[in-house]
């Protein structure tokens, strides 16, 4: 069989887990979560290239409803003074939009940076500081879109002070907190993202991101 064949079903197979993968919030199910799945879902995070191969990432699994539940807490008021910094029209959007699904998730995982880890020598982050930051994304990213392959869902919760999430977990002092991740099995998952649903935002054109050797010259259709 010629292998370009051979490779068609498993590449349409990913691009249909990228176009599905959504930001969940309201339709995870609380429903037990398979260890084997979560292991190979954390496998395929774990597997994510990074800068200097120094795997600065660490995932905190979480399962304790109290600490879920103050963390919640902490969502919840910081989702109030940003709905209080909204204009009035925005603020009324915003009051119709669920932003986190904490409680209803089956566990939480919070992805941590290490910029220690592998230094002072990194391979690759002499010029570009982040670099190693841009890695553990990249590990967010695999993770997510493993998930979704499995028919779980994700939900990356970004209202919340990293100090107050560093105290929460018992960080060493280090470790920055990079992302809380809600996660477990759902109902489905929604066509159209949740924002774009809401009317908070519309999704912006390939077209209108593409650039040739520059940052003037636009890339016309047909280029």
């Amino acid at each position: 069989m010629d292998p370009n064949l051979r490779m068609a079903a498993p590449a349409a197979d990913l691009y249909s887990v990228i176009g599905r993968r959504r930001d969940v919030r309201g339709e995870f199910t609380g429903g037990p979560a398979d260890p084997v799945v979560l292991q190979r879902i954390l496998e395929a995070a774990h597997a994510a290239p990074s800068v200097g191969l120094t795997q600065p990432w660490d995932f905190v699994l979480i399962d304790d409803c109290g600490l879920r539940g103050r963390f919640a807490d902490h969502v919840a008021t910081e989702r109030e003074r940003f709905g209080a910094s909204l204009t009035e029209g925005d603020a009324a959007t915003f009051a119709g939009i669920k932003i986190e699904g904490i409680r209803e998730s089956s566990l939480s995982v919070v992805v941590t940076y290490d910029p220690t880890r592998g230094a002072p020598g990194v391979l690759g982050r002499y010029t570009i500081a982040d670099a190693g930051l841009y890695s553990t994304c990249l590990a967010i990213e695999n993770l997510w879109l493993a998930a979704t392959a499995e028919g779980w869902g994700v939900g990356w919760v970004s209202f919340y002070r990293e100090g107050f999430l560093s105290e929460l977990l018992g960080l060493p002092s280090a470790i920055r907190p990079v992302a809380w991740l809600c996660v477990g099995p759902v109902s489905h998952l929604e066509g159209v993202p949740d924002l774009e649903r809401a009317g908070w935002r519309v999704r912006r054109p390939l077209a209108e991101a593409l650039h040739r050797n520059g940052w003037e010259a636009v890339v016309e259709p047909g280029d």
